[in-house]
């Protein structure tokens, strides 16, 4: 079931959002949900630079994999 949320966008924002969604030929809700959500991926992901310096690094991934293992196991306990 989708909800409504109310956003408040100042004058000049509002009108770039606009002429990119008709520009786009679809609603502004529909741009800005799209927006968002494509924003959101792009921060839980790495990409393949930032993923390739993930792998070249031997302590690092040490690290991950002993964390891993003890997650398995129930060690530790998680943080916010």
């Amino acid at each position: 079931m989708s909800k409504t949320v109310t956003l408040r966008l100042d004058d000049e924002v509002y009108g770039l959002f606009l002429e990119a969604a008709k520009a786009e030929n679809r609603p502004l809700s529909n741009l800005i949900e799209t927006a968002a959500l494509s924003r959101i991926r792009e921060q839980q992901f790495v990409d393949d630079a930032e993923m390739s310096e993930i792998s070249a690094n031997e302590n690092l991934l040490k690290r991950l994999q002993k964390g891993a293992r003890e997650a398995k196991l129930g060690k530790g306990r998680f943080v916010d």
